[in-house]
């Protein structure tokens, strides 16, 4: 392990667990947005704030915006996160594009994780060379191109029959003896 971990917080992935299975909850929940109304350095975020916040405010009913008109200081755009994480951005001289895509990233990350030493549950003193033992370690290559069912790869007679493979066969011979009845 390198030294640039020894000073950095560790922490374990706080991910909500199964954001988006059922429904997806945005993680950002506060925006505050810092700039100066005369100053230079502000001039992409005074853009993004006549251009864009309203829209941004319609698509995402879930984040609170808060302006924060300040003299004299570099623009700041805060973000706050469920998970009590605080993300601060310097955006002085940044253009009206480059604000809008850092909002879009702040919007959808989860929080501050590179900040964070991230931990693992597991953890062993003989970590393996070959890395990490997946059901596909030792399977054949040729099985990405092959055409499944393939006698090659296992005989498929050993499956049980479908209900749907019956109810093929119980309507052929039905239509079978549906035309022996007439002929006869």
């Amino acid at each position: 392990m390198s030294n640039k971990n020894l000073f950095m917080k560790s922490a374990f992935v706080r991910a909500p667990l199964q954001n988006g299975v059922g429904r997806y909850v945005c993680q950002l929940q506060r925006v505050v947005l810092k700039f100066c109304k005369s100053h230079g350095g502000s001039r992409g975020l005074r853009d993004f704030i006549e251009q864009d916040l309203v829209e941004f405010a319609r698509e995402n009913p879930g984040v609170v915006v808060y302006l924060k008109p300040r003299r004299h200081r570099s623009p700041i755009i805060v973000g706050e996160y469920l998970n009590g994480d605080r993300v601060w951005m310097n955006m002085h001289n940044k253009t009206h594009s480059e604000i809008t895509k850092w909002i879009e990233v702040l919007r959808t990350q989860q929080g501050d994780v590179s900040a964070a030493r991230l931990r693992k549950y597991q953890y062993t003193d003989y970590p393996s060379v070959q890395g990490p033992w997946t059901p596909f370690t030792f399977k054949d290559p040729e099985l990405n191109t092959a055409t499944i069912p393939n006698p090659k790869f296992g005989a498929n007679d050993r499956l049980p029959m479908s209900a749907t493979e019956k109810l093929r066969i119980l309507f052929e011979k039905q239509k079978i003896n549906e035309e022996e009845v007439k002929t006869n």
